[in-house]
Parts: structure tokens; C-alpha cells; sequence
């Protein structure tokens, strides 16, 4: 009888972790909406509108929805100056968080944004991430408009 009780114990305890991985391992992916809530809304609001005259809206932006290196560039590095979205000018500095989030915790973020608000963009990759990253490693300051223009235009 002591054998039958190990036994079932032991398939008891075996069925326990089989439900709890899948939950361990979920939290341990990033949130892009938490990362959303606690680094980007304060300037780009909950409903990614933006402030006028400083911070652009996220919501149908070509800077957002356009090119996936582009975005991860600005994320990375941060934006400085005068950028245009949607025929109205912004000039609040977009700060780099490079140097604060993972590759992962970057992807997840930027793929909240693209698909938050009726955003419909495909997710972007850690992948992505890693290979912009390393390719852009040498720079340390944030970038302009016009640099990202000239950057992202040099690509195939």
C-alpha cells in the first residue's frame, strides 16, 4: 500500500508542475504593456495620443506603423528635434532605452505599440532588435529626423 500512496503522490506532484509551467514561463516573457505603462505613457499618454506640440501620438503613426528597423532606432537611441506626424510638429525629446531594457523587453514594447489602439503592424522580433542593436552599437547620442532619413533610405 505504501508503494500505491508514493506513486500517486508522485503523479499528483508531477500534474501540479505540469499546470503551473506554462504560467512560469509566460510570466517570465516581457510585457510590452506593462513596459508601455511604466516607461512610455507619462509622455505618450494610455491611449497613445501623445501631448500636443511635445510629444507625437503613437496611434496611426508612419513613424510607428512604417519600418521596423526605423522604430527600433528610435527606440534605442531616442529622437531629438522637430519630427512631423500627421501634418502637425512635435519637439519633446524621446529618450534612448538602449542602455534600460533587454533586446526582448525593446521587441515586446514596440510590438504593443504597433498593435495597440487599432495600430494593426506586424510584431517586431527580438531578432530584429539584436541585429539593429548591434549594427547601430557605435552610436551614442540620439537621433534626428533627418539622420534617420539618410540611415534608413541607405538600406535595401
Amino acid at each position: 500500500m505504501r508503494c500505491a500512496s508514493r506513486g500517486l503522490s508522485t503523479l499528483v506532484l508531477a500534474f501540479g508542475f505540469a499546470l503551473l509551467a506554462p504560467r512560469a514561463m509566460a510570466a517570465q516573457a516581457p510585457d510590452g504593456a506593462r513596459i508601455y505603462a511604466a516607461t512610455c505613457r507619462a509622455c505618450h499618454q494610455v491611449t497613445g495620443l501623445g501631448m500636443p506640440n511635445q510629444f507625437p501620438p503613437l496611434v496611426g503613426s508612419e513613424w510607428v506603423l512604417g519600418s521596423e528597423e526605423r522604430f527600433v532606432m528610435i527606440v534605442l537611441h531616442g529622437l531629438v528635434g522637430e519630427i512631423e506626424v500627421e501634418g502637425e510638429t512635435f519637439n519633446g525629446p524621446m529618450p534612448a532605452l538602449g542602455q534600460t531594457f533587454s533586446d526582448a523587453d525593446l521587441a515586446a514594447v514596440a510590438s504593443y505599440v504597433r498593435q495597440s489602439w487599432g495600430n494593426k503592424a506586424a510584431p517586431i522580433a527580438t531578432a530584429t532588435v539584436t541585429r539593429v542593436r548591434q549594427a547601430q552599437a557605435a552610436r551614442m547620442r540620439p537621433w534626428t529626423v533627418a539622420e534617420l532619413q539618410r540611415a534608413t533610405m541607405a538600406r535595401p
